[in-house]
């Protein structure tokens, strides 16, 4: 079974970044839903952490299957196997934070935050003529340098370069939201199992960079 709306004709590009944009949405819906469930149940079953290296291994290995398969019925079974793993990672997070003094308002803050960052530039990026092809290549070394430096921070335990990393992901996810939202809509990405993956990976990670920088302020 395939999963990929092709086109060759800008009417064609149109019509097929349509369904694309519509089947991405509901997939997103979905994925989004699993990740809260399993958020959920590691939460009140105050699970652990699993880790950097499960959670590296994990995050890597589901999205490589997801990759492979995407043209095939099973990719979606590993977006919901991603997304419910990343759902299990974040349960122990947020009740760190729901520990902490203010901590439902930080994590209801970042997460209106989030709501509010993706719904604004989904819109922006659907409705403006301008082209945002060119963040592609920034885009690309913007995260592994963010994604290295992150690495870094965590294990040589460095506060400051935690912080500036977190900023740096929440310019880099809003930059991936455009991008990611106005190839769909112009037909650059054909493949909704791929589109989902990077707008929940883009969602997942602002929430958390979010939830990382207001949970700092909240403690000064």
């Amino acid at each position: 079974m395939s999963v990929n709306v092709l086109s060759s004709n800008p009417v064609s590009q149109r019509l097929a970044g349509s369904a694309v944009l519509r089947n991405t949405y509901l997939l997103l819906s979905m994925a989004l839903g699993v990740a809260a469930a399993t958020a959920a149940a590691s939460m009140a079953l105050k699970l652990p952490h699993p880790g950097l290296l499960v959670s590296l291994v994990g995050y890597f290995g589901l999205l490589y299957l997801t990759s492979r398969f995407r043209n095939q019925g099973l990719g979606l079974v590993f977006v919901f196997a991603l997304t419910g793993f990343m759902g299990y990672t974040l349960g122990p997070l947020l009740n760190t934070y729901l520990a902490m003094p203010g901590g439902p308002q930080t994590v209801m803050t970042a997460f209106a935050g989030t709501a509010l960052v993706f719904v604004g530039l989904s819109a922006y990026a659907a409705t403006t003529r301008k082209d945002f092809s060119f963040l592609s290549g920034m885009l690309f070394v913007g995260i592994l340098v963010a994604f290295v430096a992150g690495l870094a921070a965590l294990l040589f335990e460095l506060p400051a370069l935690s912080l500036a990393v977190s900023a740096m992901f929440v310019l880099l996810m809003s930059g991936l939201i455009l991008f990611e939202t106005q190839q769909i809509v112009r037909g650059g990405e054909t493949n909704y199992i791929m589109a989902t993956v990077t707008l929940f990976v883009s969602i997942f990670n602002l929430f958390t960079s979010l939830l990382h920088l207001l949970g700092f302020a909240s403690q000064e």
